[in-house]
């Protein structure tokens, strides 16, 4: 198991290890900055770290092993002449479209083993960029860009469309899937030259009548696959919970799932395919957990059935949330994180069995990390 946990917060990267004692913070980079996404790039044991700092714009921090010093690198830079799309909340009589400039790194992830150096970014509003040179420089992905879907694309969680899921298949690291919120999955197995909006059977009861099933207006709050079998996918949606056996191109909707199927994070397990995590809630303008108690889902049989989980979680006047990257899973598959809206930070060793709580009196967490080196 991992020892060693990397919380991006509110107000600085946490980074925590397992001691005799349990867990504990041995350091705060950047203190009193917004750090929203991590990135620990186990295949030259590199870190990134993502500042997302209101007016003063979006930084990509780097720190290689062994030193001191975090360099800072490039970020995702939109064409002068980009926009996106307003959708259907477009006014009948007002502009349909509005100038893109980057606002926030919502997904970073690395390329596959055989190209080193190699990053993905998911932005908002809605591009996807890539790096060759470990962050240095960035290129928008022309081909998703030009998608006469995307212009169809609507704010979900955040005001505007983003890029919050990258999935690189570890068979094959041009075979890539996105989760898109409010925009589907999306699938490109050339390496990003061409794409496809998959997703077959994900639904929408937020749209407006006949638009249901349309793949471009799906709120896709996350989406995570197996590494034991990346064919299996999870998207936690926003009305549901969905899974797949085909590389999320169809999906079956789960419907019942514990106190609830709505919540934001969902990991699957590094082995078991059939194994998978959620953090449920009550949906939309009061998005706290069910009755609030502080509870984990858990199906260990594809979504046939779930455990419940609450052992060592809050279970009283808890009004946590956890959000989209706020939960992991190490290499073992029997060790999780979690950490919530209200700087809460609880860790298990045995699947959800039993949580520890380790703080509550963080800043707000946004991603949380286990070292993968």
């Amino acid at each position: 198991m991992s020892n060693t946990l990397l919380v991006g917060t509110r107000k600085g990267l946490f980074t925590l290890v397992r001691g005799i004692s349990g867990w504990e913070i041995e350091h705060v980079d950047f203190l009193g900055e917004n750090i929203s996404m991590l990135l620990d790039d186990p295949r030259d044991e590199t870190l990134y770290a993502v500042l997302t700092l209101g007016h003063f714009g979006t930084k990509l921090r780097r720190k290689g092993t062994g030193e001191t010093e975090w360099t800072e690198v490039g970020v995702p830079v939109y064409p002068p002449d980009a926009e996106y799309g307003m959708g259907h909340f477009a006014p009948a009589d007002g502009p349909k479209s509005r100038p893109a400039s980057l606002k926030e790194i919502w997904a970073l992830e690395a390329g596959g083993p055989d190209q080193p150096g190699q990053l993905w970014a998911g932005t908002i509003p809605g591009g996807l960029f890539r790096s060759p040179d470990r962050g240095d420089t960035w290129e928008l992905n022309e081909s998703l860009w030009n998608q006469p879907q995307r212009m169809e694309w609507v704010g979900g969680g955040k005001d505007d469309p983003g890029i919050h899921s990258v999935c690189v298949d570890p068979r094959d690291s041009q075979h890539v899937t996105l989760g898109v919120s409010c925009g589907g999955v999306w699938e490109t197995r050339d390496g990003g030259s061409t794409w496809e909006n998959i997703g077959q059977g994900l639904r929408s009861d937020y749209s407006p009548p006949g638009m249901e099933y349309d793949r471009a207006f799906q709120d896709a709050h996350r989406l995570a696959c197996s590494a034991a079998d990346p064919d299996t996918m999870w998207v936690q949606h926003h009305n549901g919970i969905f899974h797949s056996t085909d590389g999320a191109h169809s999906f079956d909707e789960i419907k019942q799932a514990g106190p609830s199927v709505f919540g934001f994070a969902v990991v699957a397990h590094p082995h078991d395919p059939k194994t998978a995590w959620f953090v449920p809630g009550v949906k939309d303008e009061c998005r706290i957990p069910v009755n609030a108690q502080l509870a984990v889902t858990r199906t260990r049989d594809g979504g046939q059935s779930f455990d419940t989980l609450r052992n060592g979680l809050p279970q009283q006047h808890c009004y946590d949330i956890v959000f989209r990257h706020g939960l992991d899973i190490d290499a073992s598959g029997n060790q999780l994180a979690m950490g919530s809206s209200t700087g809460g930070l609880w860790i298990t060793e045995n699947g959800g069995d039993h949580w520890q709580e380790i703080s509550t009196t963080l800043p707000q967490v946004y991603c949380v990390r286990f070292r993968r080196w």
